[in-house]
């Protein structure tokens, strides 16, 4: 079990909690507001406890919450990107896969991507990029376009939790 190097959870009020932890899953404070609400002992101030909780918080949602979630995710080498647009966590994770490196053909095959995936699925394909490389994301992204729908909502709830795993081990 990893402790929290930054702040102790279990001490917090719940504004100063949700406030820390509004942004785990990207723009959704719903999450820490109901890892909260759960109560809070000293179990939450070990890293893979809370993230067991607010995992699952997000597979117990309702679907429309689950959707808004992955939704709230930008796309990966998108506009938001290159326009500077991202929340700190995303441009730290996106650059850290080298997707700020992309050539202009690299930038158009996600684009295409993108759009193709969308269109699919309707909503943006999701990755924990952490650990990748822009190659292995633009592989994983031409294998999982094929996916049935279930399948693939699965497994963009499945990768948020991941991105949500290593975004507190930062704190």
């Amino acid at each position: 079990m990893s402790a929290f190097k930054t702040l102790k959870p279990s001490a917090m009020s719940r504004e100063a909690f949700v406030d820390a932890f509004a942004d785990i899953y990207e723009h959704s404070p719903w999450v820490a507001e109901k890892a909260y609400d759960l109560g809070l002992d000293a179990s939450v101030d070990q890293i893979e406890t809370l993230h067991q909780r607010m995992s699952d918080i997000l597979l117990s949602a309702d679907h429309n919450s689950q959707l808004g979630l992955i939704n709230a995710h930008p796309d990966l080498a998108g506009k938001a990107a290159v326009q500077g647009q991202l929340t700190e966590s995303s441009t730290h994770e996106q650059a850290g896969a080298g997707i700020h490196h992309c050539t202009e053909e690299e930038f158009q095959r996600f684009t295409e991507l993108n759009e193709a995936y969308k269109a699919t699925f309707k909503f943006p394909f999701i990755m924990a990029v952490k650990g990748s490389d822009r190659h292995q994301i633009l592989a994983a992204f031409e294998t999982r376009i094929h996916n049935p729908a279930d399948v693939e909502f699965n497994c963009a709830l499945a990768e948020i939790n991941k991105i949500a795993l290593f975004r507190l081990l930062q704190l």
